[in-house]
């Protein structure tokens, strides 16, 4: 299942610089925007609205680069858009939001790497297994022992089961 191609004005010479920076332009005007109401301090005493709003205005800055860029110098065109991996991945980081309190760690991982394996034409169960255990004793090690954040490895969902 694809989307068709886009077609652009012709005076965009590489459409997929252009889309590119246009989304790091949207995402760093909107990081600004919504980081505005931090107090931002000084360079030498900074606020905690200062850091976000700098690497927010970088990556807006990058974007309008990355625009002009496109006006400029021919590139690749736009490929046409698959929608199962995207849809799928999408699918998967929500899902591990929605699951890491409720269902812990463990169960969140599992569900987000699995669905957003599906998304791969080279998907293999084994490769989708590795990448679970490895990806849970480092998410573990990090999270949970290193930093100490309140993450349940496994949550309260299956208390009833004897596991949490």
């Amino acid at each position: 299942m694809t989307l068709k191609r886009i077609t652009m004005p012709s005076f965009i010479r590489s459409p997929k610089d252009f889309i590119s920076g246009l989304l790091f332009l949207i995402i760093g005007l909107a990081a600004m925007a919504l980081g505005s109401d931090y107090p931002m301090g000084k360079a030498i005493r900074m606020g905690p609205g200062y850091y976000p709003m700098v690497l927010s205005g970088l990556l807006a800055i990058v974007g309008l680069a990355c625009m002009l860029k496109a006006l400029a110098t021919r590139g690749p065109s736009l490929e046409p858009v698959h929608l199962k991996p995207l849809l799928l991945v999408t699918v998967s980081v929500v899902l591990f939001g929605l699951l890491l309190r409720h269902a812990g760690m463990v169960a969140a991982l599992a569900v987000s790497i699995y669905l957003s394996s599906l998304a791969s034409s080279r998907f293999t169960f084994k490769a989708a297994t590795i990448t679970f255990v490895l990806l849970t004793l480092f998410c573990w090690g990090v999270f949970i022992k290193a930093l100490s954040l309140p993450i349940p490895l496994v949550g309260p969902w299956f208390s009833a089961l004897g596991l949490s």
